[in-house]
């Protein structure tokens, strides 16, 4: 009976996928003609693709001109707009040509699914108009974004507090440095938001409050040493960063040599994070494989998703010594059935100085046996070899530093892992 069932299920199956491979394969015959059409025109340099008409609520028009004079081109399938509804994310690859410098590999973030920004649009009309539809450009100086007018002279905590992770507890050295940085004005360095135009300040907040992904990067740049995707420029809701390589993901079965490096790597951003000469500690919310991406020449292990990331300021916590600041907190093991889960309370993470959770992220989703992700488990240091296996070190560090079982265990844990992991990649080397 069983087998019968699985008989049944099997070409069920089949029947489905067979009917899914003739219904794309009836749209490309039905639209050959838009395709082709899709193939030979740059709709990189179209304003209507950009949403330019959209803007000021928008993420900035710093690379218009580049945009529009054709210097990008989406890459392949990603000219095809049948294949949208399979870029759920709305993440485009494209060349970006440079006559000095040549041509080069960029990533193109919308920073929303196409239902996410329709939203947004729908929010704004609704409070500047009471409808859901409307001319979004003037509605939004109706808004809460427009009382932040160029009398204002900066951008205080108590403004925009909770708009978004980046500012769920900003202090006012944390915002100065968001304007200082922001790289959508050609007058960056100042950190008075009354200098910048209205356009720009609105384009600012717009980010600010839906997705601050990329004043994440402006603000803590690559250039600087920061673990992040580096920033290029925007035009209308199209947002340009560095392509650094392919997902961590497609390293989970790399040889154990490469998997040591890529782990004492993560550790290592877990620790730069946390800890650093700036005193800001950057808590990373979402931690999976395909948040991070390794480059093909340097191996250097990059995190490409920042919209996630809550900043709190160690100095201003110091200053207001809010209820037990200075108690370690340890994050709570969260043993759950799905991908890429995580336990945590944000105002514990705003409150204290020293705090484990990057540790705990990356050891739980990414390291340990505790790590899942598309249907493996294992963690991206499964399967080591049978000395290092025999051992026990590796897998006692691992567990205690996702799972620990001593009072502020995941901190010496995480320490001597990091140590651990530096030794056998020196090894190996």
């Amino acid at each position: 009976m069983l087998r019968l069932v699985s008989l049944k299920l099997g070409r069920l199956y089949r029947y489905v996928k067979l009917a899914v491979l003739g219904s794309l394969a009836a749209a490309l015959v039905l639209n050959t003609h838009s395709l082709l059409g899709s193939l030979q025109r740059n709709e990189l340099s179209e304003r209507r693709f950009l949403q330019l008409n959209k803007c000021p609520a928008c993420w900035g028009t710093s690379w218009c001109r580049k945009f529009l004079n054709g210097q990008l081109r989406l890459e392949s399938w990603g000219r095809l707009r049948l294949f949208d509804f399979f870029n759920v994310k709305n993440v485009y690859f494209a060349r970006y040509g440079e006559p000095r410098e040549g041509s080069r590999r960029v990533v193109l973030k919308r920073l929303g699914s196409a239902q996410e920004l329709a939203d947004i649009d729908a929010k704004i009309c609704r409070r500047a108009t009471g409808r859901g539809r409307c001319d979004l450009p003037q509605a939004l100086h109706a808004t809460e974004f427009a009382s932040l007018n160029g009398d204002v002279r900066l951008l205080t905590p108590d403004a925009v507090e909770g708009w978004s992770d980046l500012v769920h507890c900003p202090s006012q050295r944390l915002l100065d440095r968001l304007v200082r940085r922001y790289a959508e004005t050609k007058d960056s360095g100042s950190f008075l938001l009354r200098n910048l135009k209205d356009a720009e300040r609105m384009q600012l907040l717009i980010t600010l409050a839906f997705n601050p992904e990329p004043l994440v990067l402006q603000s803590f740049p690559s250039d600087e040493g920061w673990p992040f995707a580096k920033y290029l420029g925007a035009c209308g809701r199209m947002v340009a960063v560095n392509y650094v390589g392919e997902e961590l993901w497609s390293y989970f079965n790399a040889p154990w040599e490469k998997r040591v490096d890529l782990a004492w790597q993560l550790m290592e951003i877990a620790e730069q994070l946390t800890n650093n000469d700036f005193e800001f500690a950057l808590y990373l919310l979402d931690v999976s494989f395909d948040n991070f991406a390794v480059g093909p020449r340097d191996g250097k292990v990059i995190i490409v998703d920042a919209e996630n990331v809550l900043v709190a300021d160690k100095r201003l916590i110091r200053q207001n010594k809010p209820e037990n600041w200075d108690v370690w907190y340890e994050s709570k093991f969260d043993d759950c059935d799905k991908e890429a889960c995580l336990s945590f309370s944000k105002e514990i993470l705003c409150a204290r100085v020293t705090v484990d959770h990057n540790y705990y992220a990356v050891c739980q989703n990414l390291l340990s046996r505790h790590a899942t992700w598309r249907g493996t488990s294992g963690g991206l240091l499964h399967d080591p070899p049978a000395e290092i296996a025999k051992d026990g070190r590796l897998e006692a560090l691992l567990d205690e530093c996702a799972n620990p079982k001593k009072r502020y265990g995941r901190f010496q844990a995480a320490k001597e892992l990091r140590e651990y992991l530096a030794q056998l990649s020196n090894n190996v080397r």
